[in-house]
């Protein structure tokens, strides 16, 4: 059994070829995505964060939104840029999402990709101190988001309050039990990935990946997780992690999806998403159902992982990706056991 989940970037564009023209439309139709995919039995609706783009950027009141239309399916992020956040504002965010939702938040976090202005962060306010780099501090964010999130006292009282306060040092509100277990991180590489493991997040793999030694993919992806599971063995946590992959796959069954899809290149990429690192980007899946079964069982990453997330063509539509969704479920999923 795996879980399948869609992961959206909600983009949007006032074109001719996109039913997304706007934010409001990219915005409410996620929303209506999820429930469309509660509906055909799917486990997951993820979104894409990135900032100063015609896509989703503010993830929290859509989470809301869309824990509040829904029942069921797990609700995340893939991911959240932390280089942008303040970890304290977020516990907050995140937790009173979190309860909207009844507790089905699965908060993907990273250090994020490149964005579409430079140093973003800066903006925002954010800097990383001297001799620290924008990762370091997204990590370091992360690491006070994590700690903050077990919900224990540590902010002084005041002596005279505006409201009676309980007991001792007061936390942050709305505290949403469990959430610290539901935090995954986004992994480029083999060493992030342990990493990862050592402060007992779930693993988030994307569609690329840093460049470790030239194998297909896949096998790279692969190794990837077996060095996080290897590594969560050794830091001794108790409970058991989970894995997500993403994947762009299409089940070819009408005419239209041949027409989006048909004939796309399926091979692995190499190329540098930032300016001294190679990396390699995953191909694409389009094909008949059977055929894109047998191709699937080859995929020695989606083996190891226990949570696949489909990227969805948002600006087709909710109906179609409705249908992506719903073909990968009836006519792919239960040839590959994870029915």
């Amino acid at each position: 059994m795996k879980k399948i989940g869609f992961l959206s970037f909600g983009h949007w564009s006032p074109s001719a070829q996109s039913q997304t023209w706007t934010a409001s439309d990219a915005l409410l139709q996620s929303i209506e995505l999820a429930v469309a995919a509660e509906e055909l039995g799917a486990d997951g609706a993820y979104y894409r964060v990135h900032h100063f783009a015609r896509q989703l950027g503010s993830p929290f009141p859509l989470l809301a939104a869309v824990g509040a239309r829904t029942k069921r399916i797990e609700i995340g992020t893939a991911v959240i840029d932390m280089r942008y956040e303040n970890p304290l504002y977020m516990v907050e965010d995140a937790g009173a999402a979190d309860l909207i939702a009844g507790g089905r938040l699965q908060l993907g976090i990273s250090r994020g990709s490149p964005e579409q202005v430079i140093d973003g962060w800066r903006y925002f306010g954010y800097a990383p101190p001297e001799g620290e780099s924008d990762a370091d501090m997204a990590r370091r964010n992360a690491e006070v988001f994590l700690e903050l999130l077990r919900g224990e006292g540590f902010a002084e009282p005041n002596p005279r309050p505006m409201f009676p306060n309980p007991p001792g040092r007061l936390r942050l509100e709305p505290h949403s039990e469990g959430l610290r277990d539901r935090i995954w991180w986004g992994a480029a590489t083999n060493a992030t990935a342990e990493w990862t493991a050592k402060l007992g997040m779930n693993l988030q793999s994307s569609t690329l990946k840093f460049d470790e030694g030239g194998k297909p993919f896949h096998i790279q992806q692969a190794e990837q997780i077996r060095a996080y599971r290897a590594a969560w063995a050794a830091a001794g946590h108790t409970r058991t992690p989970r894995v997500s992959v993403s994947r762009s796959i299409f089940a070819l069954v009408n005419d239209l999806d041949r027409a989006y899809f048909g004939g796309r290149d399926d091979r692995d990429q190499f190329g540098y998403i930032e300016a001294n690192t190679r990396a390699v980007f995953g191909r694409s899946y389009a094909a008949e159902p059977d055929i894109l079964v047998e191709q699937l069982k080859e995929d020695e990453a989606l083996k190891e992982a226990d949570t696949l997330l489909l990227t969805v063509p948002n600006q087709l539509g909710v109906a179609y990706n409705a249908h992506v969704i719903e073909a990968i479920l009836t006519h792919v999923a239960p040839a590959l056991g994870w029915r």
